[in-house]
């Protein structure tokens, strides 16, 4: 296993997975504290890997491999680069959020419910720090049941109709994902390693039907228009700490995929299906607004915002230049803290008024200040404030376009000006509104437990809005990388495999890649 020292990266997966077990030999009444040292545990040693991290290197880090299966070649391979690190990080750094909102808000089945989030948190790490396409596509996998599970047993009065509908939509798309790695594992010299299928030249004719495969999987779980329908349901049926990981991290899992696998491998295909891809998301990013503004419902609200703004991300990537997918993989994460945050206080007060309704929540700010105060922050996050993390990340987005079509610019702009119309007309009615003639029970503002829960979200929004060069100069190397891939000629004189592949790449423990493997 080269490793170079201490294998982070498996510990960050297996400790939740083996949490999760763990907590069935403890009593009922333990399973939440012992949950939440788990992952606090696990956010703690994922800490190191931001400082550790070398940025002028565009090479995985903290490499392990080790074989699995010798026929066919089957690797345990896993690394990060400064794409994956930061979802890796807000990954970690969710779970225990997720974990202390539902301290009150789930009374049945606690322990099962938190083994579950250990679960998920396993394989969701596991995804974005996989180097073997077989390994990738477990984890993948491996996500479905337990996310199935959080909406369709702890989930609202029409949980099981919104469970069934993600994993419907999730299970088509991934099931051309797995044709689409056999098929390059045909192709590109039997080998299942990303990395070295990432070297390989494909024919143009095939790699638009691999990047059609692709697109089935990932534009599902972005989600892209129109493939977002299940998405609304979902969010409104989950739990609270199930819509927090639906929007901070799964949804972030397909624009991983575009990145990590469709540019670098698929460039041709990539380059001719732009007009088409920026189409889609500019159409994502002025629908989803749109229907934002038409929602009574707080949940459904959101959950709209999140199509538009994952417009800006699959945008960003696809006019492939640095600073487009740079401000993409920032819009990722940024994503991920602002909108997982005002689920998180849609959550809090549900659990006051039992009701998601704009009207049955308004005028919250004279009862529940502190609670008034987090929620105007994280809404001024979401529709990109200066000196709040999402205007970095939407400034380089429209920067990328810019140099790309300015037409394509000014109509993604409008997403920006629907989003401060109909967040702050929700902020407005529910700080500053007419509270709701209907009987409500006595309003407490948040406490201790409620308040730490939101206490780290400010501060990312602060400081990556403030002090974004930390994230970018992590993630920079590895973008340049990304276009560099793409900007090698990559059209294949001849469908045979034999004629354009080149060795598996081996990697070091330093994450310097060598030919061959043994």
């Amino acid at each position: 296993m080269h490793t170079g020292g201490f294998p982070w990266l498996t510990v960050l997966i297996f400790l939740p997975l083996a949490g999760a077990g763990a907590l069935f030999l403890v009593k009922e009444t333990h399973a939440r504290a012992m949950a939440l040292v788990i992952t606090v545990a696990d956010f703690l040693l994922a800490l190191p890997l931001w400082w550790l991290f070398d940025s002028s290197s565009s090479h995985m880090q903290f490499v392990e491999h080790v074989q699995w299966i010798t026929s066919p070649p089957i690797h345990y391979s896993l690394g990060v680069d400064g794409i994956s690190l930061p979802l890796v990080l807000m990954t970690a750094l969710l779970m225990p959020l997720c974990v202390l909102i539902s301290w009150e808000s789930i009374t049945t089945r606690v322990r099962t419910f938190m083994s579950v989030l250990l679960v998920m948190e396993g394989a969701m790490i596991g995804v974005f720090i996989a180097l073997d396409f077989v390994l990738f596509y477990v984890f993948w996998e491996a996500m479905l049941i337990p996310m199935y599970l959080l909406i369709g047993v702890w989930g609202g009065p029409n949980r099981l109709y919104a469970a069934m509908k993600f994993f419907l939509y999730t299970l088509v798309g991934s099931m051309l994902l797995l044709v689409a790695v056999l098929v390059l594992y045909f192709y590109g010299g039997h080998t299942f390693d990303i990395l070295a299928l990432s070297q390989v030249t494909y024919p143009a004719s095939l790699q638009m039907w691999l990047f059609w495969a692709f697109f089935a999987a990932f534009a599902v779980k972005v989600p892209m228009f129109p493939f977002h329908t299940w998405l609304p349901d979902a969010h409104v049926e989950a739990p609270t700490a199930g819509s927090v990981i639906l929007a901070s991290v799964l949804l972030k899992m397909g624009a991983y995929g575009f990145v990590r696998f469709s540019l670098p491998m698929l460039p041709d295909a990539s380059r001719m299906m732009t007009p088409l891809m920026a189409a889609l998301s500019i159409t994502a990013i002025i629908y989803g607004a749109y229907m934002a503004l038409a929602q009574v419902d707080l949940k459904k609200l959101i959950a709209y915002s999140s199509v538009s703004h994952m417009g800006f991300v699959t945008l960003g990537l696809f006019v492939m230049n640095q600073e487009g997918i740079e401000g993409a993989v920032m819009q990722m994460v940024n994503h991920g803290i602002t909108t997982g945050a005002l689920f998180l206080c849609v959550g809090m007060i549900y659990d006051r008024t039992h009701s998601r309704l704009i009207s049955d929540n308004a005028g919250l700010a004279k009862p529940m200040p502190r609670y008034a105060t987090f929620f105007v922050i994280f809404t001024l996050s979401s529709l990109g404030l200066p000196g709040t993390n999402s205007f970095v990340g939407e400034f380089l987005v429209l920067v990328g376009t810019f140099l790309w079509s300015k037409a394509a610019t000014a109509i993604a702009s409008l997403g920006i000006i629907l989003a401060a119309v109909y967040l702050l007309y929700m902020v407005q009615r529910i700080a500053f509104g007419v509270p709701s003639p209907r009987e409500l029970p006595r309003l407490q503002d948040i406490g201790h437990r409620e308040s730490g829960t939101l206490v780290p979200l400010v501060v990312l929004v602060f400081w990556i809005g403030l002090f974004p060069n930390p994230l970018v100069s992590r993630m920079h190397a590895s973008v340049t990388k990304t276009l560099e891939t793409m900007a090698r000629a990559r059209v294949a004189p001849t469908s045979h495999p034999s004629a354009t592949h080149r060795p598996p790449v081996l990697l070091t423990a330093t994450g310097e890649s060598q030919a061959g493997r043994p």
